[in-house]
């Protein structure tokens, strides 16, 4: 055995979300863990995703509000954005976070190696010439963006999310393929930046996962932007010239632009890394897993972006925990994946949890649902934001779904996450006090007219 490397109780294969979370909590458990990772602990999230996204649409946010100051009485000016200054406010961000995450793992003992693992059968991993034996492995190599079938990304003039985090200038015009999750908050951050931005999407609507009315109010807000939107229209093609690219839809329509953004999702990293060999079942990219997060391979596990559940950092969280009690042996219950909130960070954020009423339907559940305006909300109006919050009931049942549009809105969907995790009914949450003037009170306005007793609601 090289280098005295095994054999450990858990050799986690990728340092993202879902690996470095396993590793902590395995360590929390007496567990001895080795960690693989060949580029920085944190992963996609830290690096490339959740935490610079959200940092430079803060920026944007600011820009915002400078622009509008005049509205609150505040006399500003708005300059322009300082692309350099805005990179260095994200990465101190994002760079104080990796100090603490690679602390933290130090701290408990977790051994880290840095290279290229591969998995070199049920219970070892080879990084290099080294061998790391493990008597459980998990897989958290995690996943990178995808592209379209003879869709060329240069890097250039035609970029996925990755360049776009690392743009030294903030773009004439962008247009963005794809309206899920990663295109919609590029398209807000950009536009607020001053881009001219138009999103093409082949679904009848943005964010096609979330509940009908809250896409419809984004696109609503979007155009009020001045965002443009292309949707129901699948991409044909795109030429590249000596300003930009040329983007033709299969409309006939072409748009003009300095720079195509790819946001057409995200694929899991399994391809040659030795899974197949040594016997795991994957399923179009993605490993397949029991509730568990178990492979077809005893004593293999796999989690976050690699399995095919939510694409989402906390979901990772808490499948690299689930993973690490289950080989403790500690009995944990199974995730439900409707109960973990998804939020757009776009303006205005798009926010929900638990199921949409198509879903509901699906399901066979008898619903009643009810939309609060934020117009009726006195902090949205203060904050100048428009949007509404949606509550979806089984009848004489619990909230079945909680969606939400409106600025910051995101931090209300972890009171809407207790509410359908704890299956309540909205008569109980009719008896809750909501704070006076927040955002959260359009959660209690509906639950209270979902209770037969609507305090102010206008219809």
């Amino acid at each position: 055995m090289a280098d005295g490397s095994g054999p450990y109780d858990i050799v986690v294969l990728g340092g993202g979300s879902g690996g470095y979370a396993c590793a902590l909590r395995a360590a929390e458990l007496g567990k001895t863990v080795a960690l693989i990772e060949r580029d920085k602990i944190g992963g996609t999230c830290l690096h490339r995703g959740c935490i610079p996204t959200k940092a430079l649409l803060h920026s944007a946010e600011v820009a915002d509000e400078t622009r509008e100051s005049a509205t609150y009485g505040v006399k500003a000016r708005f300059e322009g954005i300082d692309v350099p200054a805005v990179h260095a406010f994200k990465d101190k961000i994002v760079n104080r976070a990796w100090k603490g995450v690679q602390g933290l793992l130090k701290s408990k003992g977790i051994t880290i190696i840095e290279g290229e693992g591969r998995l070199a059968g049920p219970n070892r991993v080879a990084v290099g010439s080294e061998i790391y034996e493990g008597r459980n492995i998990v897989l958290a190599t995690g996943s990178a963006p995808r592209s379209l079938p003879g869709l060329e990304i240069d890097g250039e003039r035609v970029i996925t999310s990755e360049h776009a985090l690392k743009l030294d200038r903030v773009p004439t015009s962008v247009v963005v393929l794809g309206g899920g999750v990663i295109g919609v908050e590029f398209a807000s951050v950009w536009r607020s930046f001053g881009a001219e931005v138009t999103i093409v999407e082949g679904l009848p609507h943005l964010l096609p996962l979330e509940e009908e009315s809250s896409s419809k109010l984004l696109e609503r807000s979007f155009r009020r932007r001045g965002i443009k939107q292309e949707l129901g229209v699948f991409f044909e093609g795109v030429k590249t010239t000596d300003t930009g690219v040329v983007v033709s839809l299969a409309n006939g329509k072409t748009l003009d632009a300095e720079l195509l953004l790819v946001a057409v999702g995200r694929g899991a990293v399994s391809a040659g890394m030795g899974f197949e060999e040594a016997g795991i079942a994957i399923e179009r990219g993605t490993v397949t897993v029991n509730e568990f997060c178990q492979t077809s391979v005893p004593g293999v596990y796999a989690v976050g972006d690699l399995i095919p559940t939510l694409q989402l950092a906390h979901a990772g969280f808490a499948e690299g925990i689930l993973v690490a009690e289950h080989i403790a042996g500690l009995n944990p219950v199974p995730i439900d994946y409707d109960g973990v909130p998804r939020i757009t960070y776009s303006d205005p954020e798009v926010a929900s949890v638990g199921i949409t009423s198509a879903q509901a339907r699906e399901r066979g559940h008898e619903v009643v649902e009810f939309t609060y305006d934020l117009a009726g909300n006195p902090k949205s109006q203060i904050l100048q934001t428009q949007g509404a919050v949606k509550i979806i009931s089984a009848k004489d049942g619990p909230v079945l779904g909680v969606h939400m549009v409106g600025r910051r809105i995101g931090e209300l969907v972890t009171e809407g996450q207790l509410i359908y995790n704890w299956e309540a009914l909205p008569s109980e949450v009719a008896q809750l006090i909501h704070a006076h003037p927040t955002q959260s009170e359009a959660v209690g306005e509906a639950m209270l007219a979902l209770a037969g007793k609507p305090l102010h609601v206008h219809n």
